[in-house]
């Protein structure tokens, strides 16, 4: 069993905010991290900068640019989990990357880094179920979850991904790419008891989650939720705060404020 399967089992109302490493600067994703974790994240999603980002819309494209534009690497990235970790992070880490850069980096070279990197989990968004068991065995090997996506689809494949899924099922709350939306798509909640019914891992849902009604209205129908693009938006925002050491705690107050907004019962 992975760490991150025993660290989540039977949990519900699981919190998981997703940053892209790099952005502002390295030194601000260390922070924020740890002040994610003190706003009430039960998990942190580390998001790998990448020029042609399939999955994700504009707010995080531009957070990738902008982590790009610092020289962030994959094994930069993976280099700043050991330093959240000194700066008193606990929480699980998964590390979201496409498919090209972790080709490049080496599949097997990239698990072996991350599980002595402290590393929890790993989210490949653009790796087909069909052609992920060999990255799967390698997780296994070292105590890694390799987390599945899931998208509303028939009832069969959902049944598949499920039955293998490690750590949480991600479920993409509508198609389409990563962004705030104003609205759930309101077939959502079929989808998540569907993908309920067949999962033996807890469900989170994410893509578009942004305003505290929505966590709300999902709390009943899934064990977590993921915020990213309102949360990158909002460091996009505050790059200037964050990147100047003088003023950074002010600035990671305010994304713990909205994070609290958000979450806070």
């Amino acid at each position: 069993m992975s760490r991150l399967n025993e660290y989540i089992a039977n949990k519900r109302n699981l919190f998981i905010p997703f940053i892209t490493a790099g952005d502002p600067t390295p030194e601000a994703t260390v922070d924020l991290a740890v002040a994610l974790q003190e706003a009430g994240a039960d998990l942190l999603e580390l998001g790998i900068p990448y020029s042609d980002p399939l999955a994700d819309g504009p707010v995080i494209q531009e957070a990738s640019k902008r982590a790009l534009a610092q020289g962030m690497t994959l094994k930069k990235a993976l280099e700043l989990v050991p330093e959240m970790r000194a700066k008193g992070l606990t929480i699980p880490v998964v590390v979201f990357t496409y498919v090209n850069p972790l080709l490049q980096f080496g599949e097997g070279n990239f698990v072996e880094k991350a599980s002595e990197y402290e590393v929890d989990g790993i989210l490949v968004p653009d790796l087909p179920f069909e052609e992920s068991a060999l990255l799967q065995k390698r997780c296994e090997q070292h105590g890694l979850a390799l987390i599945s996506l899931v998208a509303p689809t028939s009832k069969s494949r959902i049944e598949k991904i499920a039955s293998q899924a490690q750590g949480f099922l991600y479920c993409v709350s509508s198609l389409g790419v990563t962004g705030v939306r104003d609205e759930l798509d309101p077939r959502v909640y079929e989808f998540l008891q569907t993908v309920k019914t067949y999962s033996h891992v807890p469900v989170a849902v994410g893509f578009g989650i942004s305003k505290r009604e929505q966590v709300e209205a999902l709390a009943d129908h899934a064990d977590g939720i993921v915020v990213g693009s309102a949360i990158v938006r909002l460091i996009g925002e505050l790059e200037q705060e964050l990147r100047d050491e003088k003023t950074r705690k002010e600035g990671l107050e305010k994304i713990k404020r909205f994070v609290l907004s958000l979450i806070s019962s």
